[in-house]
């Protein structure tokens, strides 16, 4: 008797899902192209991976190419430049974490804050227009700014101070590249967390109001505990790319002078792959970087559901 009901059960199921599926067949159609983007350009080309367990000729193909299992790997976890490579890319996405990930949060509260929706509207389509430039314009602005004769040293030439390597000198750069990235991204990273701050119930403004809170004592015990969610989710994805890191940034505000601390992963993955054509080698990078990324991302993520915050998963 058991098992005919679990038999007639499983078959309602079956027939509502059918059912359900025939009524709202469009909703489903509309998959088709995003399923197929994805399994084109993104799982598809997760074949090409295999390349870093083999002896990779360009003439023989992926296929022919001989075994040599995690020869490779050796080689790679063996050079003084990975590990200089991995640290850099490290450090500038842990200063971008620090520096660049509270500005956008920090805006679209300001601009939250704003009572004239006018001035609002102004001041986030200038905060917006950095984030549309590609990154050669952005690293021609930054060479016209911070070159040895640029718009700053000029500047301060003029008032009779000595001209500062802003470009290169080591720590003068970073500190340019933090720069960059915030000015670059902090302005359209406000979007989300301006589409947070709308769900906020008003009735806790004024209760706070009532109660004899200030606006920053509003803000500190009701705008960031309403968002906070949003911003936990934002960390836990920030955090899982804590090694992966864009390739046009460090390559077009980079230079040969500074490249002690400007050569992230990206950058030694096309010296070693496309400039030196040992694909092999920076297929493994690019692999060994993906998997601590992923590790990373269910670690932290499993870490703020412990903490009472939702996850990304």
């Amino acid at each position: 008797m058991e098992d005919e009901k679990t038999m007639k059960k499983s078959e309602q199921k079956r027939n509502n899902i059918k059912n359900y599926i025939k009524r709202y067949w469009q909703l489903y159609a509309l998959l088709i192209c995003p399923i197929l983007y994805f399994v084109i350009f993104k799982y598809g080309p997760m074949y090409g991976v295999i390349i870093a367990f083999k002896d990779f000729n360009i003439f023989a193909g992926i296929h022919d190419s001989p075994w040599i299992g995690m020869e490779i790997f050796k080689e790679v976890f063996a050079s003084s430049e990975f590990y200089r490579a991995l640290r850099n890319t490290f450090l500038l996405n842990l200063g971008d974490l620090v520096f660049s990930f509270p500005a956008p949060i920090i805006l679209a509260i300001l601009l939250n804050e704003l009572i004239s929706v006018k001035v609002r509207r102004i001041t986030q389509t200038i905060l917006y227009i950095p984030h549309f430039l590609s990154w050669v314009i952005i690293a021609g602005i930054m060479y016209q700014i911070f070159a040895s004769k640029g718009v700053i040293n000029l500047i301060i030439n003029a008032f009779g101070g000595q001209s500062i390597n802003f470009l290169g000198n080591n720590v003068n750069w970073v500190i340019v590249y933090l720069l960059t990235g915030i000015w670059q991204s902090a302005g359209y990273g406000t979007i989300i967390y301006l589409a947070a701050l709308t769900g906020v119930n008003p009735a806790l403004y004024d209760a706070a109001y009532v109660d004899g809170a200030n606006r920053f004592q509003r803000i500190w015990h009701v705008t960031l505990p309403s968002i906070a969610n949003t911003i936990t989710i934002l960390l836990v994805l920030q955090l899982g790319k804590i090694i992966n890191i864009s390739f046009e940034r460090p390559y077009m505000l980079g230079n040969a002078l500074v490249s002690e601390v400007a050569k992230v992963i990206s950058t030694y993955v096309y010296q070693v792959g496309l400039e030196a054509g040992r694909f092999s080698f920076a297929t493994a990078v690019g692999l060994f970087q993906s998997i601590v990324g992923l590790v990373m991302l269910i670690t932290v993520n499993r870490i703020v559901k412990k903490m009472g915050q939702e996850g990304v998963m």
